[in-house]
């Protein structure tokens, strides 16, 4: 346990103390149902065997071979349960920019409209999730269960205990998917550049498989009819079917360097022909593994500078700036050569770049190498743009104005200050930025931070949390300490969330919106992916029961069903995380992690 950190009465995840607080004799085991599996809840109860049969015979699946399926995940089943069919008209939204998103679109009749320009949030009909009242939270005090995780059980199927259908939809990570109109299409359109889409073609499958947000708004253009794909289905599409993969990769990349070029600040002047240019000659490469979880946990024993050793390398500190590194996605470690090792300087995420100032110096004056070396933290997409179609392309549009709105000199001083401007070891401290660094917590858009300065163990934080959901704690007051600041055990909702990529049946996903990571309960199947893929064991198996206390058992192997279970920030109560707003003494924060200067006042104040 670690240091200051203290264990609540009621342990959270844990079925022992709990099971005989609740009261439930040992041999009350009495309700029996089937173990739940990958397709007990289809992605759509709609799709029928006859719809299958047709999306056989549709141009994208008719040339696929169903013997390279196996047999316990054949194309017929991938098709019923993994997709369902979508019906628009003309100025219906499908997808909007900025929404979190886990499937993809095959537009089967008709066509869409993909905005390349962002529209304002008035005109798209964003949908906040619903929330609850003040006289909902109030009531949740003597509606909640006495029975540690507690589950109804209805013919065979599970669902949490003690909860509207609205609220059971926010907590479990469901959408309804109402259809939302474009009003004024006619004379918004016009203004804003867009590409057509037509039978055939795919489009939303960045975000299924990056997941990251949506890059672009997408409209039907007239009635138009979709094939919805969740990312399980589209996985092993990629997985068996090799055209599928050969197809999707060559459109994710294609989609993926012209969206985040459009969006980099230092390019943003450019206009859509010297874009183009950029585009054809980037390169597009990435470092380290999708799924790093594993050696993360092989690397947790290892020494800072082993670990720094194995970090695959993007560009070295020393060598000429070959071209300006745009990181598109995960994170990147800045370090310098310090005595016999290496310091870390700071860490870059989606959005910042690499060996600009040194590719602005060296157009003006006696070239200098790099002053720092970049390392791939987990996974790390890069765009590298060749330094020569920067100079000639992005160069002459950097006017002084320009270079000082982004906070760039024209001439800096290639010995002095750190890479983009961050002052993130000065703001952080070097120990803390080692710390943060080393276990990866950088990765949280919603890290638990408690300063155990402050925090007297009073475990309001952990009944606040209970009292939110059903007398079920989602976190532990524990976790690794440095100096005064604990990064306690409670899921961080992160940038990069491993934890997504190997759940077979969706259970684990993102809100659409504001991206908080959920898990449907309904759909989990308690096979422990998510849980043994989480790199800061942030997720827990739990054992569930009904309204007696008794345990639900799989009625073939007479053992307790489990699920996964986890901190959902709070996404259904108005003041946001319960266990912030019940701390007496303020010693609680979710933190994102990339707001260094925003971490840094927090720490020091």
């Amino acid at each position: 346990m670690a240091k200051g950190a203290s264990t609540p009465s009621r342990a959270p995840f844990a079925a022992g103390g709990a099971e005989q607080q609740a009261g439930a004799p040992e041999g009350a085991l009495g309700t029996r149902i089937p173990r739940p599996r990958r397709w007990a809840v289809p992605f759509s109860d709609k799709m029928t065997d006859e719809r299958v049969a047709e999306l056989l015979k549709f141009s994208a699946f008719c040339k696929i071979d169903p013997e390279r399926f196996p047999a316990r995940l054949p194309l017929q089943g991938v098709l019923r349960n993994d997709t369902k069919i979508r019906s628009f008209e003309k100025g219906d939204i499908i997808v909007r920019e900025g929404d979190y998103g886990n499937s993809a679109f095959l537009i089967l009749y008709g066509q869409v409209r993909v905005v390349l320009d962002s529209l304002p949030d008035k005109v798209l009909g964003r949908q906040v999730p619903e929330k609850k009242n003040f006289l909902g939270s109030l009531a949740q005090l003597w509606r909640n269960s006495r029975v540690p995780e507690e589950r109804s059980v209805a013919g065979n199927t599970l669902e949490l205990a003690g909860r509207t259908r609205a609220q059971a939809n926010i907590r479990t990570g469901r959408e309804s998917n109402p259809h939302v109109f474009l009003q004024d299409i006619s004379h918004v359109m016009p203004a804003h550049r867009a590409v057509i889409l037509s039978e055939g073609e795919l489009f939303g499958e960045i975000a299924a498989i990056g997941r990251t947000p949506r890059t672009t708004t997408v409209l039907a253009e007239g009635d138009t009819e979709l094939l919805e794909i969740r990312w399980q289905g589209l996985r092993e599409l990629r997985l068996f079917a090799p055209a599928w993969k050969e197809h999707i990769d060559r459109v994710y990349r294609e989609r993926a360097l012209f969206s985040h070029l459009r969006e980099t600040p230092v390019l943003s002047y450019l206009d859509a022909d010297s874009l183009n240019i950029l585009a054809a000659q980037t390169q597009f490469e990435t470092f380290g593994n999708f799924d790093w979880t594993l050696s993360f946990q092989k690397l947790s024993a290892s020494t800072g500078r082993e670990r720094v050793d194995k970090e695959p390398l993007i560009a070295r500190e020393g060598d000429y700036p070959n071209g300006l590194i745009l990181i598109r996605s995960g994170n990147a470690r800045l370090s310098q050569v310090y005595n016999h090792g290496e310091r870390t300087i700071s860490y870059l995420g989606k959005g910042r770049c690499f060996g600009i100032e040194e590719i602005l110096y060296n157009a003006r004056n006696p070239p200098v190498p790099l002053r720092h070396s970049l390392r791939a933290i987990g996974y790390v997409d890069v765009l590298v743009i060749p330094t020569a179609v920067f100079e000639t392309v992005v160069l002459p549009t950097l006017t002084e104005e320009r270079l000082e709105a982004l906070g760039l000199a024209r001439d800096p001083d290639p010995l002095a200050g750190e890479a983009g401007g961050s002052g993130t070891s000065e703001a952080l401290g070097t120990d803390m930025l080692e710390f943060l660094v080393e276990n990866r917590f950088i990765n949280g858009a919603a890290t638990m931070l408690i300063d155990m300065d402050r925090c007297t163990r009073c475990d309001d934080c952990v009944r606040a949390c209970a009292a939110t959901h059903d007398g079920n704690p989602r976190f532990i007051r524990q976790g690794p300490v440095l100096d005064h600041v604990m990064v306690a055990n409670a899921c961080m909702h992160c940038v990069d969330p491993v934890c997504m990529i190997g759940c077979p049946t969706g259970a684990i996903s993102r809100q659409s919106f504001q991206g908080q990571i959920v898990i449907n309960d309904s759909t989990c199947i308690g096979c422990a992916v998510c849980a043994n893929s989480c790199p800061y064991q942030n997720i827990h198996m739990v054992p569930i029961r009904d309204s007696r206390g008794s345990f639900i058992l799989d009625e073939a192997a007479q053992t307790p069903i489990i699920k996964a279970t986890k901190c959902d920030l709070c996404v259904e109560q108005i003041g946001g995380p319960a266990c912030v707003r019940a701390c007496p003494h303020d010693a609680m924060v979710r933190a994102d992690m990339s707001d260094v200067e925003f971490l840094s006042a927090w720490i020091k104040r």
